[in-house]
């Protein structure tokens, strides 16, 4: 089973290297846009100065490569050295085809594909970019910055610089560049059916379970809270919480469901990044 996961991890990541290659040499270097984070840093030292990228996008690599082995453990560095060094390669040996010319197209596209590759990378157990580890250890210093937020402010540096160093239509359509590869990034990793999850506290909670599992075929899970300061004024009143997870299609017919029941409840929704295991498949309700 572990061979199998190994390779299977192993051509998602060559698939990623290829993916990624393409977006950087069939669309972005020839019109001069750019990507964000370690990617983006190299792509503007080899527009303003003779280092080929290549070279670049590993050597800046290196420093976060390294972070990686101490913080996130020997697998997870040799696999992203390895990736990094395979799109190295790729950029450097690998003919791939100038697809279009029209700015846009080039922007999206490019984008779509470097979103791809990054995205089967990650899911492969490896990263194209440094960018991610670098942020993901600051956040964990700090305790107060998000993994996100450090991202953002570092590309906003990036882009900033791209729009002094390559021009200002250059600069935006390198942000179009990014957004593209980042929506595909969530795609590749979250897929099309995003999940939400759903808690419920009400004094029916019982007759709420039994409409989710019987009626609509969902799994729940049942604990038991007290209520505080509430608008039936029933302080420190046992009730149980209902918790569930559904497709977002589902997500109103369940909310019309549990107000049919009552009223009053109060639902809390939240977006649901993965799910692993569980009553995910809806049953069949007889």
């Amino acid at each position: 089973m572990k061979i199998k996961n190994l390779l299977i991890d192993l051509v998602l990541i060559i698939l990623g290297v290829f993916a990624a290659g393409m977006g950087l040499k069939g669309f972005l270097l020839s019109s001069h846009f750019i990507d964000g984070g370690v990617t983006g840093i190299s792509m503007l030292l080899a527009n303003t100065t003779s280092a080929p990228l290549s070279v670049s996008i590993f050597v800046i690599n290196v420093p976060f490569l390294y972070l990686g082995y101490r913080k996130l453990g020997g697998v997870f560095a040799v696999k992203s050295s390895m990736a990094i060094a395979g799109l190295s390669l790729c950029l450097a040996f690998v003919q791939f085809p100038d697809v279009t010319h029209d700015k846009l197209l080039t922007a999206v596209f490019g984008g779509v594909f470097i979103g791809s590759g990054i995205g089967m990378a990650i899911r492969g157990g490896a990263v194209l970019d440094g960018t991610e580890i670098a942020a993901l250890l600051v956040s964990k210093k700090t305790q107060i910055v998000r993994v996100s937020d450090v991202i953002l402010i570092l590309n906003v540096v990036i882009f900033t610089a791209a729009v002094f160093l390559l021009g200002v239509e250059s600069g935006l359509y390198s942000i179009l560049t990014y957004l593209a590869a980042s929506k595909m990034i969530d795609f590749i990793l979250n897929g099309l059916e995003q999940y939400t999850s759903i808690t419920v506290i009400s004094v029916k909670g019982e007759k709420i379970r039994v409409a989710i599992t019987e009626n609509l075929g969902r799994g729940v899970t049942v604990y038991q809270g007290k209520s505080g300061y509430g608008k039936d004024g029933h302080v420190n009143d046992t009730r149980d919480i209902v918790f569930t997870v559904a497709s977002r299609l589902e997500v109103p017919l369940i909310k019309r469901e549990i107000l049919k029941i009552d009223p009053a409840a109060f639902i809390v929704q939240q977006s649901v990044d993965d799910t692993t295991g569980g009553l995910m498949k809806r049953k069949k309700v007889h």
